[in-house]
C-alpha cells in the first residue's frame, strides 16, 4: 500500500497524509499488509485507509524503542531532548491550520475548537520541553560516614494508548513528559481517529527526534492489549473507558508489573446555587456538556440546581440548547459537530431511549440533527432519579440530566453518589461555600464559576474509578521517572 495519501480537506487545504505505521523513524506498511478505513463522521464517507498493526509490528516498534532508549535515556543531554521538543512544538504551530483541519475531518469536532486543541498541544510540548534539564535528585545529609543521594531516571519503553475525543491533545499529554524525561514511546492511536498522530510523527522526523524514540502503531484494541502485556514495555499510560482501564491494569499486573497511569471515565457534577451569577453559570453549564459534542471525559453531565433558581436555570438551558448550531464543523456558526463514530452515535441514542423508558422527562433534543452524519441535538433531561441509567453511567455525548436540590449537604451527597471522580463544577458567589465544596467533593479537579478550564501547569486526573496518576503540570512528570537511591561508604582508612 501507499504510505501517504493526498487529501483535500473540506476547507480546501491539501495535505500529504501519512498512512503507514511509524516505526524506527520511518513510515512502513504493516507486516501483514492489512489496512483499515477511517471515516469522516460529518459525511459518513471514507477519508483514506491506514495500515493496521499486528503483533509483529508491535514487536518491531518495541524493539526500536528499546534500542533507542539506550541513547536517548542515558547518553543524550537533557537539554538536547528539550531542544528537539521545542522544535517539534514550533513545527506543530507552523502547521496548526493543517493539523486542525485533519482533526476536524477525522473526528468531527468544530474546526475552531480543533484549532484551540492544537494551540494547547503546542503549549504542552513547550512546557515539558522546559523541564527536560530540570529533573533533579537530592543529596541526603546523614553525617554517618556515607555519601547518599538520589537519581531521577527514566523508566524505559512506555506504551501509550490514547482516545478519539481529543486525539492530538492526548498525544501531547502522553509523549511530551515521556520524551522530556528520557523515555521512549510506542503509542497506539484510536482506530477511529488515527490521522493527526501520524501527521505529528512526520513533524517529529523533521524536528530531529531520533529514530525509535517515538513510534506510532495504528490499529484496534488487540494492539493495546499486546502493548499492555509486552514484557519489554515498562510503563503504560491509558486514557479511555473505565472498563477498558481495568483490563489494562490487569494485563500490566500479570505481565511484568508495569507502572500504570489511567485517566478513565467520568460522570461529573456541576452545581448551581441560588446566589450564582446565573448568566455566567448557565453559559458554563451549556459549554460544560455540549462542547466537543459532549465527548469530554470531564463533561458536566449531571447538573444540580438549587430550588430557588431551578425553573429559571432549566428554562434558560433549554433555550440555550435549542439555539446551538449543530452541523458542518467548518462553518463558523457551528458550535457542535458530529459524534466521532457511528458506534458512539448509536451508544448515545441508546442512552436517550433508556432515559425516556425509565421515566425521565425529555425537555429538549434527543434526536438526530441531520439526515447524514453522526449529529445529535443537544439533549436535556429533567425529573430524573439518582438510580437511573442516564444519571449513573457515562454517556459521552451531548446529554445532561438536571436535578433540583435544597441544601448544601444534600447536594454534596448527590454529587458524590457516583463511582467516578474526575471533575466537578461549583457556581456560587460565596467564597466560603466554594472552598467547602472544593474540599468535600470527590473529584480530581473542581472548577469554581467556570468549567472545562484547563491550564498546562495544573495537573489533571481522577479519583475513584476515574483512574489514578496525573497528566499536565509538574505532577505529569511523576509517571515517567523512577527514583534510585545511591549510598557510598567513605574509606575511613584514607581519612586518617
Amino acid at each position: 500500500m501507499s504510505l501517504f495519501s493526498k487529501l483535500t480537506l473540506a476547507n480546501g487545504l491539501e495535505v500529504d497524509q501519512p498512512t503507514g505505521l511509524f516505526i524506527n523513524g520511518e513510515f512502513v506498511a504493516a507486516k501483514s499488509g492489512k489496512t483499515f478505513e477511517t471515516i469522516n463522521p460529518t459525511t459518513e464517507e471514507v477519508i483514506c485507509s491506514v495500515s493496521e498493526a499486528d503483533e509483529e509490528d508491535v514487536n518491531a516498534a518495541v524493539d526500536a524503542a528499546a534500542a533507542a532508549f539506550k541513547t536517548w535515556g542515558f547518553k543524550t543531554a537533557p537539554s538536547a531532548r528539550g531542544a528537539a521538543l521545542f522544535k517539534l512544538a514550533d513545527l506543530i504551530e507552523r502547521d496548526l491550520d493543517i493539523i486542525a483541519a485533519i482533526e476536524t475531518t477525522d473526528n468531527g469536532k468544530v474546526y475552531a475548537h480543533a484549532k484551540g486543541d492544537v494551540a494547547l498541544v503546542v503549549k504542552v510540548i513547550r512546557f515539558y520541553a522546559g523541564y527536560a534539564d530540570k529533573i533533579y535528585g537530592d543529596v541526603i545529609h546523614g553525617n554517618d560516614g556515607h555519601f547518599s543521594y538520589t537519581r531521577k531516571e527514566p523508566i524505559g519503553v512506555c506504551g501509550q494508548i490514547i482516545p478519539w475525543n481529543f486525539p492530538l491533545v492526548m498525544w501531547s499529554w502522553k509523549i511530551a513528559p515521556a520524551l522530556a524525561t528520557g523515555n521512549t514511546v510506542v503509542l497506539k492511536s484510536a482506530e477511529s481517529t488515527p490521522l493527526s498522530a501520524l501527521y505529528a510523527a512526520k513533524l517529529a522526523q523533521e524536528a530531529g527526534i531520533p529514530a525509535g524514540v517515538l513510534n506510532i502503531v495504528s490499529g484496534y484494541g488487540k494492539v493495546g492489549a499486546l502493548m499492555t502485556n509486552h514484557p519489554k514495555i515498562r510503563k503504560v499510560a491509558f486514557t479511555g473507558s473505565t472498563a477498558t482501564g481495568k483490563q489494562v491494569l490487569k494485563g500490566a499486573a500479570l505481565s511484568n508489573l508495569k507502572k500504570i497511569s489511567l485517566e478513565l471515565g467520568g460522570k461529573s457534577p456541576n452545581i448551581i446555587f441560588d446566589d450564582a451569577n446565573l448568566p455566567n453559570a448557565i453559559s458554563w453549564a451549556a459549554l460544560g456538556i455540549f462542547f466537543n459534542s459532549g465527548e469530554v471525559c470531564a463533561a458536566a453531565s449531571r447538573l444540580y440546581v438549587q430550588e430557588g433558581v431551578y425553573h429559571e436555570v432549566v428554562a434558560a438551558l433549554k433555550q440555550r440548547a435549542e439555539a446551538l448550531v449543530v452541523g458542518d464543523p467548518f462553518d463558523q456558526q457551528t458550535f457542535q459537530g458530529a459524534q466521532t463514530s457511528k458506534i458512539q452515535f448509536d451508544r448515545v441514542m441508546s442512552f436517550i431511549e433508556a432515559g425516556k423508558a425509565e421515566g425521565a422527562t425529555l425537555l429538549t433534543g434527543g434526536c438526530r440533527a441531520k439526515d447524514k452524519g453522526y449529529f445529535i441535538r443537544p439533549t436535556v433531561f429533567t425529573d430524573v432519579k439518582k438510580d437511573m441509567k442516564i444519571v449513573q453511567e457515562e454517556i459521552f455525548g451531548p446529554v445532561v440530566v438536571v436535578t433540583k436540590f435544597k441544601t448544601l449537604e444534600e447536594v454534596i451527597e448527590l454529587a458524590n453518589d457516583s463511582e467516578y471522580g474526575l471533575a466537578a463544577g461549583v457556581h456560587t458567589q460565596d467564597i466560603s461555600r466554594a472552598h467547602y465544596l472544593a474540599e468535600n467533593l470527590h473529584a480530581g479537579t473542581v472548577w469554581v464559576n467556570t468549567y472545562n478550564s484547563f491550564h498546562i501547569s495544573l495537573p489533571f486526573g481522577g479519583f475513584n474509578q476515574s483512574g489514578f496518576g496525573k497528566e499536565m503540570g509538574k505532577d505529569g512528570l511523576d509517571s515517567y521517572i523512577q527514583t534510585k537511591a545511591v549510598r557510598i561508604m567513605f574509606d575511613q582508612a584514607k581519612l586518617q
